[in-house]
């Protein structure tokens, strides 16, 4: 009888594994399998904070390669090219105020990140991802805007990874 119940068991562990590697290979997940390696083009930048161009191309590198496995390549290698525009960067929208004078953090506020992207696939002439007006917001105590700033990106490039993710 245990041996039995054994059996069963592990037929019914066999089953459960292999319909996870079924459902894992074709739900999805990544871009198509020639894409190993992107080249990230610093975004254009329309708003008024010229430091946003940067922080958002380092993060976008670092992002891709671990959540993607993405090599970097040179714009003329690369298999896929992911480019946009930064459209709006604004800050201190009103989110909660403190009715106590005596503390230290009197206001919360946020702001509001949106961008236009596209992932270009080369060696295809076509686009894999492409988004317009994709934004991100990010909360933070008053006079802490680079925390508030550094949530918005994270969620801009969030997006970006799970659209990328999606297509396929």
């Amino acid at each position: 009888m245990l041996r039995t119940i054994l059996r069963s068991g592990v037929r019914s562990l066999a089953v459960l594994a292999l319909s996870g590697c079924l459902y894992t290979m074709s739900s999805g997940g990544g871009l198509p399998s020639h894409v190993k390696t992107v080249a990230v083009i610093p975004f254009e930048n329309e708003t008024a904070s010229p430091d946003l161009t940067s922080e958002l191309h380092v993060e976008l590198r670092k992002t891709l390669s671990s959540r993607l496995g993405l090599r970097e390549a040179p714009e003329s290698r690369a298999t896929a090219i992911i480019r946009g525009t930064i459209i709006k960067y604004e800050t201190d929208v009103p989110v909660a105020f403190s009715a106590d004078p005596s503390r230290a953090t009197s206001a919360r506020r946020k702001l509001q990140l949106v961008v236009d992207v596209e992932i270009f696939d080369q060696t295809t002439g076509r686009p894999l991802f492409e988004r317009k007006g994709l934004s991100g917001e990010g909360e933070y105590a008053e006079r802490e805007e680079a925390a508030g700033r550094k949530l918005a990106i994270q969620k801009v490039i969030d997006s970006i990874v799970e659209g990328a993710q999606s297509q396929w």
